[in-house]
Formats: C-alpha cells, sequence, structure tokens
C-alpha cells in the first residue's frame, strides 16, 4: 500500500457515456490486483450506489459527508473487496446547502485528504453536469480519466470539459492533470469510430489509453444484478478488457 492515495475522478459531462461503469469496474479491477481502492459516489441519482447492489445496505451517504463531517471511512461499504461510499438523492439537497457554505468547493477535498492514508486508489465517480458537486470532485483529485464514445458530438463534450478543467487549475486546484481518454462502447466495424479516435489524437493534445472498452451485453446486464462485470461474468470481453484498463491506468498514475 502507498503512503497516500491517488485521487481519480471520472468525469464527462455528457450522460451515458460510460462514467459509473468505468468508475466500478476499474475500482474492482484495482482491487483484484492487489490495491486498496474507495469509490465515491458523487452523483444524486445513486447509479454507482444500485450497481454495487449497496442501496440498502447504508446508513450514512455522501450527503453526510459534505453537510455534517462525517468520515469517508464511516460511511464506506466494504463489496467486491473494495470499499463504496454510497449516495441517495439527498445528495441533490445537500448540494443546495453547499451554495452558500464557506470555503464550498473544498469540502469534498477535506475529507479525500483525512483518507487518503487509507487507500491506495480513490476513484470519483462523478454527475455529468457541472455542478458544485462536481467542482468538489475536481478540486479533489489529482487527475481526471474520460470516458468517451467515438461519436461527433462526444468531441464537443470533450471542449467543455478541458475548458472546465482549465479553469479548475486556474482558480481552485493547479495541480489537476487529465490522465487520459478511455475509449468506450468501442465499435471497429463503424468506420466514423476510428475517424474520431484519429482526429482527437491529432487535434487534443490529449494521451488516449492503449485499452479501450468495447460493447459488451454483460456490462449492460451487471447493474441489474448489483455486481460488477467480474462478479457477474468474469470470463467475459469485458472484464477482460477493464483488468488491461486497470494494469494501464496503474502504470499510467505512477508516470
Amino acid at each position: 500500500m502507498s503512503d497516500t492515495a491517488k485521487v481519480i475522478s471520472i468525469v464527462n459531462q455528457k450522460g451515458g457515456t460510460g462514467k459509473t461503469t468505468t468508475t466500478t469496474n476499474l475500482g474492482v479491477a484495482l482491487g483484484k490486483l492487489g490495491h486498496k481502492v474507495l469509490v465515491i459516489d458523487m452523483d444524486a441519482q445513486g447509479n454507482m450506489t444500485f450497481h454495487f447492489g449497496v442501496q440498502d445496505k447504508y446508513t450514512k451517504s455522501m450527503s453526510h459527508v459534505l453537510t455534517e463531517g462525517e468520515k469517508l471511512k464511516d460511511i464506506a461499504v466494504e463489496r467486491e473487496g473494495i470499499f463504496v461510499a454510497p449516495s441517495d438523492v439527498s445528495l441533490a439537497d445537500a448540494e443546495l446547502s453547499l451554495v452558500n457554505a464557506e470555503g464550498r468547493e473544498f469540502i469534498l477535498r477535506n475529507a479525500v485528504d483525512k483518507a487518503r492514508k487509507k487507500y491506495d486508489y480513490i476513484l470519483i465517480d462523478c454527475a455529468p453536469a457541472l455542478s458544485i458537486l462536481s467542482i468538489n470532485a475536481l478540486t479533489a483529485s489529482d487527475h481526471i480519466l474520460v470516458p468517451l464514445q467515438m461519436e461527433v458530438l462526444s468531441m464537443q463534450g470533450l471542449s467543455q470539459i478541458l475548458e472546465t478543467v482549465f479553469q479548475i487549475k486556474e482558480n481552485l486546484n493547479n495541480s489537476l492533470t487529465i490522465l487520459g481518454i478511455l475509449p468506450v462502447m468501442f465499435d471497429t466495424r463503424r468506420s466514423i469510430t476510428m475517424e474520431i479516435l484519429n482526429h482527437i489524437k491529432e487535434n487534443f493534445g490529449i494521451r488516449v489509453l492503449n485499452n479501450n472498452i468495447g460493447i459488451d451485453v454483460k456490462l449492460v446486464e451487471a447493474p441489474s444484478f448489483g455486481q460488477s462485470i467480474f462478479e457477474y461474468a468474469p470470463l467475459s470481453t469485458g472484464a477482460i478488457q477493464y483488468m488491461r484498463v486497470a494494469r494501464e491506468f496503474i502504470s499510467l498514475v505512477k508516470a
């Protein structure tokens, strides 16, 4: 275990881009590789909490961390060898209460800093919209990872993400870096997939991970059973791909 955790936000301001799927399965993959992992659900929809099947297995959630000073280790639920900081609709109320709070952008960072020594990696599943919750996540993070579909509209979203990161670096967290883009729902049968991939590599100046996540029905089914892909379908293509991504992810963070 490292002396202090690396904190990575999984970010895309467009919905339905595989953020929750990536946070869940990357987190479990890192755990299977021997690392102590905390995943944080910072979306009031609580999709990651549902994905892990812990929606009925907690008494306090991220709203208590943000508004009542609860410690992350005290609200986290152990699941599939890692720890899950759950969320639910009460996070929307917490967001409203943060609007006028002193140091509102740094509340999550303060909680995360207290937890860094207990984990190797802390992954944050961000809400799709730019809000005080996602600003808290980026302010608390060392890096961001961007799951991205190879579609035309995704490039517009990528420009927005880059602008947001620039603003956060300028004003709140000058050490924030972009770890890379993770191509998801990657379909080599479509010519536009490679065209957009090459366009991003040539024009955005951001690392694109060597590994990608293809289209796998097992990844879609797994949340219905409250399981990661590794518990639901450990021999599936999705499981194999997320394990490859986890190994590359570790090397990038170390670098």
